[in-house]
């Protein structure tokens, strides 16, 4: 692949976010705490600049003052939630940065000429901006916006006739320190954001792994079998007119391959049908954990026969499955439990999910479990979601 040029579209991109809206509690969480950090920087500044609107001899200057904040406070708080929300429409990315530039050209004329010093309150305007660009541009473009703002500042002061060196100073300093706290909270956004890609893209990678292991295996298994199968069923049809006895001896030793293939199939896939169900849950736990659901788990010292496990690993994989589909779980319990004649399996979540899903949220399992000589229950109870399969011993 070759590489001609940077993606201008792409400008309002800072940092590399994760492609996909995150999915788990703690990266909604780590994403709200980013934006509140980002909006609590911006909201200091603007909250100085209405302290100097309320200076404001004349009450018209206060409320147009007034009006250009709220414009603007509206403008970079879309610009904030867009910049730290993966997924989003590359082609609205100008508006970004065009609803913000436009917001703040607007409050010029609005916030410059408020306060009791002329100029000075817009310099909390202009802090704002300097703090907020580098979430909306890469460093490199940010810094073109940041001195343009301080620019804009020193000619709006000197223009009104108010004190320029402390206009630029408010500027300069409040600006770059929100700047700062932005960037910082951003760069641990991104990381958080780069390591939930990375966990995903490794367990894509195992599963894919795992499929080209089964079908390196089953090629082994059955490869030579299937070939010496062919050849010997093409000199079969070639013997069947000349020589029928030998004809006989082919057909019985390709019945004899396709016999062996077989049974070493049906050994393979014994093998991976015996999981042991203690390491089955351990793996569901680590799977629910991974995915900052807190799972706590009780289990019996001594392994449960064959016949047991087989069904209940089915209902801990679809239980395990419908908490990490639920998306809302928190904590999870799971419990293996031997009993009198049986083992009983219960799976409990905070996850209650929506009630009309009840018959669809575990498909099949009730009927397996019949089959298998066991019975499934599921019930919902103080915004738990309860799953209890339990499997008796065949006399």
């Amino acid at each position: 692949m070759t590489v001609t040029g940077e993606q201008p579209a792409d400008l309002t991109r800072c940092a590399a976010l994760p492609a996909r809206p995150p999915s788990t509690p703690g990266m909604r969480q780590a994403r709200l705490c980013t934006l509140v950090s980002a909006a609590s920087g911006v909201a200091a500044c603007l909250a100085l600049t209405v302290l100097q609107l309320l200076r404001s001899p004349d009450g018209r200057w206060l409320a147009l003052g007034t009006t250009g904040c709220l414009l603007l406070a509206v403008a970079l708080a879309g610009a904030l939630y867009r910049t730290v929300t993966p997924g989003t429409a590359p082609t609205t990315n100008g508006w970004t940065l065009a609803v913000p530039a436009l917001a703040a050209a607007l409050s010029v004329p609005l916030v410059g000429p408020a306060g009791d010093t002329p100029g000075l309150a817009w310099s909390f305007v202009g802090a704002a901006l300097v703090g907020v660009a580098p979430l909306l541009l890469p460093a490199r473009y940010a810094v073109t916006p940041m001195a343009a703002t301080v620019l804009v500042s020193a000619a709006t002061v000197w223009w009104l006739g108010g004190p320029v060196r402390d206009a630029v100073t408010v500027t300069v300093v409040l600006g770059l320190s929100v700047a700062m706290w932005n960037v910082l909270h951003l760069w641990f956004w991104t990381f958080l954001g780069q390591a939930w890609e990375g966990r995903d893209a490794l367990a894509r990678l195992a599963a894919t792994e795992e499929r080209l292991r089964f079908a390196r295996d089953v090629y082994d298994l059955l490869g030579n079998h299937l070939a010496a199968i062919a050849f010997k069923a093409e000199l079969a049809s070639r013997l069947a007119t000349v020589d029928g006895e030998q004809t006989k001896k082919e057909v019985a030793e390709i019945r004899a391959l396709a016999a062996a293939a077989l049974a070493r199939m049906r050994e393979a896939v014994h093998g991976y049908r015996g999981v042991d169900l203690h390491e089955q849950v351990l793996a569901v736990a680590r799977v629910l954990r991974a995915a900052d659901v807190r799972c706590t788990v009780t289990q019996p010292r001594k392994d449960l026969p064959p016949a047991l496990t087989g069904p209940l690993m089915s209902v801990l994989r679809d239980a395990g499955a419908h908490v990490l589909r639920d998306g809302e779980a928190r904590w999870c319990t799971i419990e293996v439990a031997r009993e009198a004649d049986g083992a009983r399996l219960t799976v409990v979540s905070d996850g209650a999910g929506p009630a009309d899903a009840d018959d669809a949220v575990l498909p099949g399992l009730a009927d397996r479990l019949r089959d298998a000589g066991g019975a499934l229950r599921t019930w919902r109870e103080d915004g738990t979601f309860t799953v209890e399969a339990t499997v008796r011993a065949k006399r």
